[in-house]
């Protein structure tokens, strides 16, 4: 079977879009995160998408040392692929974001291909309380919020981690005219192929999760960059296995993990990240379609290997 012809499964462990009171599964210390990721790796996941939580409180943090505190754990443990992400979490400036990635060199990280709106409050009506005030004015502030990644700072990006410290990246479009920012950078030469692209399908501000949308994506992207790019999808909470699954039989590749959604099925939580990916590795297996290994993948998207880390 050829390489192209297995799915690569990225999980993402925790993020930094749900809160606590949300799900008592979500991973918000470093020792859960580790645990989670490593669980995820040995159920099928080949690449482990890592942001980091204030173990007081489960808040995002931008903080290298807590990063540090798992990051080690998961490379001794697993052959995964370490993905740190390089968005963090709302209200973070560049260099808070880039802090722990430049830290780690790791290798690969996730780039934002654009500035958006990233709306989060109408989550709000479905809790009545909170176990912390912070999550609150968390998901409020989305309202007024404006996620920034502007050409400049994806620029910044590309020269700091990808040529200073030899990281690739996940390239997140959460809607078509990323594809398009993305494929001017190509054209200054501040990449070079083999491309990572991940469909953001469902964040309010972003494309909807409609298979519609999700063939457009990659119809446009073929156009743009040609039929051999390595993609992905994620599609935010009730359609992520759904359109997960649509990706796989189009050819490509799948994220899942409670980042994207805290649910296994309708109405029960997701008990861990790695029940998500043994529901995806079986729906996988179902359709005859094989699950790539870290060192294919490694290969594929020319990877620069774990002992090139700093961590």
């Amino acid at each position: 079977m050829p390489l192209r012809s297995k799915v690569v499964i990225t999980c993402a462990v925790t993020g930094s879009i749900h809160t606590p009171t949300m799900s008592p599964y979500l991973p918000l210390t470093p020792d859960e995160v580790a645990k989670d990721a490593i669980a995820a790796a040995e159920a099928g996941a080949a690449i482990l998408h890592l942001h980091a939580r204030d173990p007081k409180d489960g808040r995002p943090t931008p903080d290298p040392n807590v990063f540090m505190e798992f990051l080690p754990r998961i490379k001794q443990a697993t052959n995964a692929v370490v993905n740190i992400t390089t968005g963090g979490g709302h209200g973070m400036t560049l260099q808070e974001r880039l802090a722990a990635p430049l830290r780690a060199r790791p290798e690969m990280c996730s780039l934002n291909m654009g500035s958006m709106n990233f709306g989060l409050y109408p989550m709000l009506d479905r809790y009545p309380t909170f176990k912390y005030e912070w999550e609150r004015r968390h998901l409020e502030n989305s309202r007024d919020f404006i996620f920034r990644n502007t050409f400049k700072d994806i620029e910044h990006v590309l020269h700091e981690l990808g040529e200073g410290c030899g990281t690739r990246f996940e390239f997140e479009c959460y809607d078509v005219g990323h594809l398009f920012n993305l494929a001017y950078m190509l054209e200054q030469k501040l990449y070079e192929p083999p491309l990572f692209l991940q469909f953001v399908l469902g964040i309010l501000g972003g494309v909807g999760a409609e298979l519609d949308q999700l063939l457009h994506m990659l119809r446009t992207s073929q156009r743009l960059f040609g039929p051999d790019i390595e993609w992905s999808i994620l599609a935010a909470g009730r359609h992520q296995m759904a359109l997960a699954t649509h990706n796989a039989l189009l050819g490509g590749n799948v994220r899942v993990g409670l980042e994207d959604s805290l649910y296994i099925g309708p109405g029960q939580l997701a008990r861990s990240n790695a029940e998500q990916v043994r529901k995806i590795v079986r729906i996988l297996q179902e359709l005859s379609l094989t699950v790539a290994k870290p060192e294919e993948v490694r290969t594929r998207l020319a990877l620069k290997g774990a002992q090139h880390v700093r961590f």
